[in-house]
């Protein structure tokens, strides 16, 4: 029986195949020529699952734990793998242990139970013109009475001895047919069509706990009438420059594809607009800002910043030096600064960041630093101390764990601008802080904050002005990362570190070397110098971190460093518990500090030369990277030791390039290509979208030509929202919502 092309499956209202698919331009007469279709009516696509026919409290629920409530989420619900069954064969042609498709006749068929307990087999004796076989099912006794002799059936498995394994088989009925005039496309459909689980390229959708594959594809093939409904995002220009499909079309082509071409071209359109949507995200977020706010314009680089810059006991790296021009042209435009200094461990961020701030001192302004931790901010505090040692600047520390009389004395310090540089946690952002003239502030590990806490911030200038805001981030970020993190921000990169900095020495062993390392250790301590130990990994609560360190320091202070003192640090002491802590290790009074990954960012303890870190497979590269940049800030040769016996080949690949290479920049590139996007940074806590169909870093070329479109765009148009670009704001708010009403991202 010739079996219908996988092109016939289209649901009514769907088209079938995309008509523009090829990689050429679409021809100007064919479009002319192509029929008409009504507007798209996207309201249909918010009709719940429960409207599609079986779907009853249980099998939504099940669904809505991946994410599918809708039948505009059954559409965009991509597979992320396909079967290639695009051959039907004979009986007689198949070969042992081949996947095949055949189409037969059942002869007879019956259930057998077996000496396994709740194991049951269905025989089927089926038979096409070159020969017979018996076809066998596992535990789905209940086909037994469907299968009546004369029942044709198409049938996907593998030959096994005398025996065809069924791994997806379908009852052969009529096609889907064109619907009625009133008749509702999804509800009123009859049921799918045959040859959708087992012959072309069958797709294979994400699935979850009480779904099966099967169930999830027939709701998809009926949710793909609905597919017109799809809002097109992309201008008519790019989809005629790139030969891109329409929306609609790249839906279906995905879901049901005539061959593997469909699924690479579909794809491709797909995930082209997915970064293009979030990159139109990231700048109407940034052009709403722009719009809405000014700065004011700060005077150019004066006495104050030329003298402390004089006046420091080193010189200024090229990439600082750079740093500065970049920043100081931005302090004297009127359009808010909104720049990303991102910075290699070391490489001198918190000097640059002095001299934003100083530069609104010397204006006439105030100038804050926000930190996402009291342990961070009090070091910027110390840092901040230290650079600006005899310059008789004021400034001032506020936290949540301020003292009430303290912070009495810097909030009307702050409102009467007798306070001019302060540093701080999130407590800056309360209501209860005004600042008489905010001119710039500093977000340092700005990723950590949402976008609503950033927009606090923006509140704090004087009336009707915004400050000029310097983001930070010690984290090396790849490019395509940073236009998908921060695609809204102007980036300043320090690759270069200062004279004096020395290399780590880094290596990876296993439990057989642990004895030795301690003993290594040991006779560093005894030379005078300090050791930092990291404790794994071990749960994403920071509760049981913390227990995990504590239980460690406990361990070593008793055992293998009893002669040294050894202290805890961890994200749930007290501040004051933490304060005292890092004190007493800053000092010298304690030689070891055993911590969590608290102190990733931010410690500067040059006389610190070991760092023991358990369990490093756990963490990623650029991690790894953080935590050993808390040693080799001073004199002494230092070493870092990565405890590890990684159970895969990643986690031995991510060893050993943290080992052998020194440049954060480098290892963010190879923890890219090894962990993907969101684990790099963290999805949730970096701002990274949870993209369906893109993929970093596979997809780069994408994201710089869908970024590279819209700056164009926004060149001929002067704004996303001009007519000629059309519903393209409206579908960037509704997939990656209004700044205005939710974060967009962070």
């Amino acid at each position: 029986m010739p079996m219908p092309a996988l092109a016939t499956r289209g649901p009514s209202g769907a088209p079938a195949a995309p008509p523009a698919f090829g990689g050429g331009k679409a021809e100007r007469s064919a479009l002319l020529a192509a029929p008409l279709r009504t507007a798209p009516r996207p309201a249909r696509l918010l009709v719940p699952l429960d409207s599609l026919r079986g779907v009853g409290d249980k099998l939504a629920a099940a669904a809505a734990r991946i994410g599918l409530r809708t039948l505009g989420d059954l559409i965009e619900h991509v597979p992320h793998d396909y079967a290639n069954r695009a051959t039907v064969s004979e009986i007689a042609a198949l070969k042992l242990g081949q996947s095949a498709t055949i189409v037969v006749e059942v002869r007879s068929a019956r259930w057998r139970p077996t000496r396994r307990r709740n194991l049951r087999i269905v025989e089927a004796a089926v038979a096409d013109a070159s020969g017979a076989v018996t076809a066998i099912w596992f535990n789905q006794a209940w086909l037994a009475d469907k299968l009546r002799p004369g029942t044709r059936l198409l049938l996907n498995g593998r030959l096994e001895g005398r025996e065809f394994k069924v791994e997806a088989h379908e009852i052969l009925g009529a096609q889907h047919t064109a619907d009625g005039a009133g008749r509702d496309p999804v509800r009123d459909a009859p049921g799918p069509p045959s040859g959708l689980h087992t012959t072309g390229i069958v797709p294979i959708h994400p699935a979850g706990d009480g779904l099966r594959v099967q169930r999830i594809r027939e709701w998809v093939w009926s949710a793909l009438a609905l597919a017109p409904d799809v809002i097109e995002p992309l201008p008519a220009s790019l989809r005629e420059g790139y030969g891109y499909p329409g929306a609609a079309d790249a839906r279906v082509a995905i879901h049901l594809p005539r061959d593997v071409n469909e699924v690479a071209f579909s794809r491709r359109r797909l995930a082209y607009e997915e970064l293009f949507l979030h990159q139109a995200a990231l700048l109407a977020r940034r052009g709403e800002r722009n719009s809405e706010l000014q700065a004011a314009a700060l005077d150019p680089r004066g006495e104050l910043v030329s003298s402390w810059l004089a006046d420091l006991p080193f010189e200024l790296t090229e990439d600082q030096r750079r740093a500065c021009e970049e920043i100081g042209a931005d302090l004297t435009a009127t359009r808010p600064m909104q720049r990303l200094l991102m910075g290699e461990v070391g490489s001198g961020k918190t000097v640059v960041a002095v001299f934003a701030m100083l530069r609104a001192l010397e204006s006439g302004g105030q100038a804050a630093l926000m930190a996402p931790t009291e342990t961070l901010a009090e070091q910027h505090f110390a840092t901040l101390e230290r650079l600006l040692a005899g310059s008789g600047i004021p400034l001032a520390l506020l936290t949540g764990s301020s003292r009430a009389a303290s912070k009495r004395r810097t909030l009307a310090a702050l409102e009467s601008g007798e306070l001019p540089l302060i540093v701080g946690t999130h407590a800056l952002i309360e209501p209860t802080v005004q600042f008489a003239r905010l001119s710039v502030a500093v977000v340092d590990e700005q990723h950590r904050f949402g976008v609503r806490q950033r927009r606090a911030l923006d509140a704090k200038g004087p009336a009707g002005i915004a400050p000029h805001i310097l983001h930070m981030t010690a984290t090396p970020i790849p490019r395509t990362l940073s236009l998908t993190a921060y695609g809204d921000l102007d980036t300043t990169t320090l690759r270069e570190l200062p004279a004096g900095r020395r290399p780590i020495r880094t290596w990876h062993v296993g439990e057989d070397r642990r004895e030795g390392a301690y003993g290594f250790i040991r006779d560093r301590l005894r030379e005078g110098r300090q050791a930092f130990v990291v404790c794994a990994l071990v749960s994403e609560s920071e509760k049981a971190q913390a227990k995990a360190a504590t239980v460690e320091g406990t361990r070593l202070a008793a055992g293998q460093l009893r002669e040294f003192e050894v202290e805890v640090l961890h994200g749930q002491m007290p501040a004051v518990a933490k304060s005292a802590v890092m004190g007493r290790f800053v000092s010298g009074q304690a030689q070891v500090l055993v911590a969590t990954s608290v102190i990733e960012v931010g410690i500067d303890v040059p006389n610190a030369s070991v760092m023991l870190i358990e369990d490093a497979d756990r963490y990623g590269l650029s991690q790894l990277h953080q935590l050993r940049g808390r040693i080799g800030r001073g004199v002494h040769e230092s070493h870092c030791i990565l405890f590890a016996d990684p159970d895969s080949e990643r986690g031995r690949l991510r060893l050993e390039a943290i080992a052998r290479e020194r440049d954060g920049f480098l290892l963010a590139e190879i923890d890219l290509e090894l962990r993907g996007e969101g684990e790099v940074l963290g999805t949730r806590q970096s701002g990274l979208p949870r993209f369906r169909v893109a993929s970093l870093p596979e997809d780069a070329d994408l994201l710089s030509a869908a970024r590279a479109d819209l700056i164009e765009l926004l060149r001929l148009h002067g704004s996303l929202e001009a007519p000629a670009l059309g519903p393209l704001v409206d579908v960037v708010r509704a997939r990656f919502g209004d700044e205005r009403a939710e974060p967009i991202a962070g």
